[in-house]
């Protein structure tokens, strides 16, 4: 069974791809987290989607808050929606009878994995790819102080990617205090990996070190020679295949 969902949160609908193979809600399922300005369709998470239906392990897919086609607007996000989108869907899952949930997330969505593990014991185990772990202090040395003061005084600032250009409220940076990866990680004690690789300029690996250090059964895997979207191909599988390996492992 392959079907598209539409979850409430933050009194918004998000979108997801539920896929359970066996339809036996017994069996675990994952949850599949993306990173900023991304979506729930990139190729990484289909191969997740593909490789652990083939274990017999379900997933879903999920578009944050103002991601694909979940609704929202793009300006208005924030670490803290991105979790309530989390914890509900985990709610969610629930309901339909699910006992068994993990959680995989990338970057942005790996930080938003972080606080949302720290605040539920409904989880199993815990992925994290390239995750930011403290997105303040990785801000602070991105921008100048006057560009900090910029985004204050004018309320957005305009955030540029491949996708196209959008702006950011500056309440996603007031937000960042309410969403400390490092605080978290202290509360978080299932089975956990970080996957990050030691070229990555985007979200400093020395973040990752740190998380891992302070969740308290946590394995981090350094992928040496590739940046932030694990290229070329063959650092992608692995990071696949770590990926993977660990979640059936603990699906057992």
């Amino acid at each position: 069974m392959k079907e598209k969902v539409f979850i409430n949160s933050n009194n918004l609908k998000i979108c997801g791809i539920l896929s359970n193979p066996t339809d036996n809600f017994s069996k675990p399922i994952i949850i599949l987290v993306h990173g900023f300005s991304s979506n729930k369709n990139g190729i990484k998470f289909k191969t997740f989607e593909e490789i652990l239906n083939r274990n017999d392990i379900a997933t879903i897919r999920v578009d944050l808050f103002a991601h694909g086609e979940s609704e929202g607007k793009f300006e208005g996000i924030t670490y803290s929606k991105a979790v309530q989108n989390i914890l509900d869907t985990i709610n969610y899952l629930k309901n339909l009878g699910y006992k068994k949930i993990g959680l995989l997330g990338s970057s942005f969505g790996g930080l938003s994995s972080i606080m949302a593990a720290s605040k539920t014991n409904d989880l199993f185990c815990l992925t994290l790819l390239v995750p930011v772990s403290n997105h303040k202090e990785k801000k602070i040395k991105q921008l100048s102080k006057k560009q900090l003061e910029d985004w204050k005084n004018k309320g957005f600032m305009n955030y540029k990617n491949s996708t196209g250009e959008f702006k950011l409220s500056y309440n996603l940076f007031k937000d960042y205090d309410n969403n400390n990866g490092y605080v978290a990680a202290e509360k978080i004690n299932i089975p956990t990996l970080i996957i990050h690789g030691d070229k990555d300029n985007e979200v400093p690996l020395k973040q990752s070190i740190k998380t891992a250090s302070i969740i308290r059964n946590c394995k981090l895997e350094i992928i040496k020679n590739t940046g932030h979207k694990f290229q070329p191909e063959e650092k992608f599988n692995q990071m696949i295949k770590l990926a993977t390996d660990f979640i059936i492992k603990h699906c057992n």
